[in-house]
């Protein structure tokens, strides 16, 4: 039966007639050479037709498309003589579209270089120094278990933060350094609509002589009213990082809402986008630069978090499946 296939899938390539009626008579049709095969294939024993039965409709699919390229051709009389003929009607080419997450790490890109942030890069797989220890996570400290990791060999982890770029940019560059490093992370978490072995983050770092508390806090209201509008409020409320000291999170005024209260921000009316805080003493110091006479912020946010709340997104796992009815909706949209 192989070989037959394989005779008239070379019969279908070579036909050089533009005749519909023929070629069903020949390959498709009720007495065509397909239909003789499937009339074998019944008689053949249970194991080959377990492996014959996809490859015959694959064959049928396959005559039914040349069959109706032929038909194509005879409404505009264009002669088809091989699959390769330049002179079939094309077909069209439907545009490719941005992935919402690169649309909204384009447009924090740009709202943070517009206040001279530049971009930082660093690599995913990780050691211990530049991932915990250095960001004053020594090993035996409680905010370790904060991150499932995920552990690799010789001592290495994938980076759980895009921290692990603020370490290497102060290792080897003096003050000042303001920088932005955005990247993907991995948290050894079950996959569901909230959380993801793996995502997207954009940390920022500003170190300088006297850089103080407000001029966080007025870079982040910048922000949030560039990313989300500019009747945006924010609110900060205490927390915790072992990097930073002191610790808050940022909240902005819902958008969906305009702060009244709604399923998004769950009646609150504000909506938590970040963490942030001053640059704890000893992390500086880790890097090699004099706390003394320098001082600095840093603030971490998950782009899915904020491509959730700009495209009324419910479901994280959307951003990674690759569904195209999906990725079409942002066809449209331009990253600025």
């Amino acid at each position: 039966m192989d070989e037959k296939i394989r005779e008239i899938q070379a019969g279908m390539a070579a036909y050089t007639g533009c005749d519909v009626d023929e070629f069903k008579r020949l390959f498709t049709g009720k007495n065509g050479a397909i239909n003789a095969l499937f009339a074998e294939f019944k008689s053949l024993p249970g194991p080959e037709k377990a492996k014959y039965g996809k490859v015959l409709n694959q064959l049928k699919q396959e005559g039914q498309a040349w069959q109706n390229s032929l038909a194509e051709a005879q409404k505009v009389n264009v002669k088809v003589d091989r699959p390769d003929d330049l002179t079939l009607p094309g077909e069209p080419h439907f545009q490719g579209s941005r992935h919402p997450l690169a649309i909204i790490q384009t447009r924090i890109n740009s709202i943070f270089s517009k206040i001279g942030f530049a971009i930082a890069e660093g690599p995913e797989i990780e050691d211990d120094w530049h991932n915990f220890s250095a960001l004053n996570i020594p090993e035996d400290h409680p905010a370790r278990d904060m991150q499932d990791t995920f552990f690799l060999e010789d001592g290495k982890v994938l980076r759980t933060h895009t921290s692990n770029v603020q370490i290497r940019v102060m290792e080897t560059q003096a003050p000042p350094i303001r920088i932005l490093a955005p990247g993907k992370v991995f948290r050894n978490e079950t996959v569901s609509a909230r959380a993801h072995a793996f995502f997207h983050q954009v940390e920022g770092l500003y170190v300088n002589e006297n850089v103080s508390f407000p001029d966080m806090v007025q870079d982040l209201d910048y922000f949030g009213k560039q990313m989300f509008g500019s009747q945006t409020k924010i609110r900060l409320r205490p927390s915790y990082f072992p990097f930073t000291e002191i610790s808050a999170e940022i909240d902005v005024s819902c958008m969906i809402c305009g702060g009244d209260g709604c399923n998004i921000c769950k009646y609150t009316g504000w909506v938590e986008i970040l963490g942030c805080g001053m640059v704890d003493p000893n992390v500086l110091e880790n890097c090699g630069i004099d706390s003394n006479i320098y001082s600095g912020y840093a603030f971490g946010m998950g782009i899915e978090r904020i491509a959730m709340l700009i495209y009324g997104v419910n479901d994280l796992r959307l951003f990674s499946q690759n569904d195209i009815r999906f990725l079409q909706q942002f066809e449209s949209i331009h990253p600025f």
